[in-house]
């Protein structure tokens, strides 16, 4: 078997005459960040900003498999003032008078796009565009929830109280919300390797697979350490990482425009997405596991005393 210059194994030798080649796995695709606490803070905060004391004029559903809720059907927001914009967990809330709620779970590739004004009146028809829902307020703005690519996963609720929504009702106590006791306990009580359990809404609410990524890094955890085996010096290392990259993080989102919050999150990122690149702390080359439908960074010498991760990509190859 011999390798490429990086490492990856390209070619078996059957027997003497017979050999056949293994593809080298295409690099990493980029993906652009899931949102999560802070980006779902900042943009409940535009939310409140640009459209609170405007009534709806219509909602319009568009993608009508983005719709898990039929009662009360879309036509009960006409008229409603918005009221304000909260947050729960990873869940934005716009509150629509003294009775509604529109839910929202952006999920991997949904958004929020906030227009002064849209071209035409006419509402929009079911199609294969990006956008899922639509807000129109009675000052001509309103905003867009859109979804990119095939696979579909945002989900829109229009309910009386946000907890009958069930991601919410599920939802364990935010992650900033917990003192370090708290912290602890939540996190020993699920038994699993740190970065499932930091990630598991149901533990604790708020941060995604990106954030994950950036909190053990600078905790200096492997995300595979177990959780049960965390010393209380590492578990005092892992809340305090937590709550100064997430505080830091919505500290500079919040007063953003929700369509430069992306980029912010990008330009903070030190592991996460950066696959090749060197870690801004040691130099070291960040590193990647993949998974079916997802991947986490980290750096060897930051957070596993310089052992590379198994790379189930690699591990598939040479089965």
């Amino acid at each position: 078997m011999t390798f490429s210059p990086d490492g990856w194994p390209v070619r078996y030798r059957l027997c003497a005459t017979t050999t056949f080649t293994v593809s080298q796995p295409s690099p990493p695709r980029y993906r652009e960040p899931v949102p999560e606490l802070p980006e779902v803070e900042a943009l409940a905060a535009y939310l409140r900003d640009r459209a609170v004391g405007r009534r709806v004029e219509r909602l319009e559903v568009v993608a009508f498999n983005v719709m898990k809720t039929f009662d009360p059907p879309p036509t009960a927001a006409t008229g409603l003032e918005v009221t304000g914009a909260s947050r729960h967990g990873k869940f934005l809330d716009v509150h629509l008078g003294d009775e509604l709620h529109l839910v929202t779970h952006l999920a991997r590739a949904g958004w929020l796009h906030y227009r002064e004004a849209f071209p035409g009146a006419a509402p929009l028809k079911p199609g294969k565009g990006p956008i899922a829902l639509r807000i129109r307020l009675d000052d001509g703005s309103g905003f867009d929830l859109t979804e990119a690519g095939t696979r579909k996963s945002l989900n829109a609720y229009l309910v009386t109280d946000p907890r009958l929504v069930p991601g919410i009702a599920r939802l364990g106590p935010g992650v900033l919300d917990v003192d370090a006791d708290t912290f602890a306990e939540r996190i020993r009580g699920r038994r699993g390797q740190v970065k499932g359990v930091l990630t598991d809404q149901e533990v604790l609410c708020g941060v995604g697979n990106a954030y994950s990524d950036e909190i053990l890094h600078l905790a200096r955890l492997s995300p595979f350490a177990l959780t049960n085996k965390l010393t209380d010096e590492q578990m005092a290392r892992l809340y305090a990482a937590t709550r100064q990259l997430l505080t830091d993080a919505v500290a500079r989102s919040v007063g953003q425009k929700a369509a430069e919050l992306k980029g912010e999150k990008r330009a903070g990122l030190r592991v996460h997405a950066r696959t090749g690149l060197p870690c801004p702390v040691c130099g070291d080359t960040v590193r990647e596991v993949s998974f079916a439908d997802s991947s986490l960074q980290y750096c060897a010498t930051c957070q596993t005393n310089g052992k590379p991760l198994a790379d189930r990509r690699l591990s598939k190859l040479i089965r």
